[in-house]
């Protein structure tokens, strides 16, 4: 992929990752480090539970995602980072063995009004599962340099 700065996106974009399997022993191993919650380390626990069975924490879903995202290398050359994250949904959980692609569009561009050297994206990002079921939703604001200044905000 060639590099691109802000000026080299249209709204209405989209682009694909490649997958990732989450396996029980990864799931467990995140969740211990991070997210310690029974239903996210014990598979007998877990069966009897509401999931009836292991799934992964929200917290590694995000993570993966991003991963998956990043792997592409779209924002590569421009990204300067997030004001934070949006609103972020779990319509679904993640399951060992289920496999992730995370889909992500361009919402709205916008030049900075205050800083010429960026512009602003808004990204909608939908992570599926390989039966298309979306297993995580999420839109974020991301500064992205220019390739050229604004002359008209210098």
């Amino acid at each position: 992929m060639t590099d691109r700065y802000f000026e080299d996106f249209s709204v209405g974009e989209t682009f694909m990752s490649a997958g990732l399997t989450f396996t029980e022993a990864g799931i467990v191993e995140f969740a211990r480090q991070w997210d310690p919650q029974p239903f996210h380390i014990d598979a007998e626990f877990s069966r009897s539970w509401n999931y009836g069975g292991l799934i992964a924490s929200g917290l590694h879903t995000m993570c993966a995602s991003l991963r998956l995202w990043l792997d592409l290398g779209v924002f590569r050359a421009c990204n300067i980072g997030a004001p934070g994250l949006g609103e972020t949904r779990f319509p679904r959980p993640v399951r060992p063995g289920d496999t992730l692609r995370v889909r992500t569009e361009i919402v709205s561009l916008r030049p900075s009004s205050s800083r010429p050297d960026r512009g602003l994206a808004r990204i909608r990002q939908v992570t599926l599962n390989q039966r298309e079921e979306i297993v995580m939703e999420q839109e974020t604001t991301v500064f992205l340099k220019r390739r050229t200044p604004d002359p008209k905000t210098l």
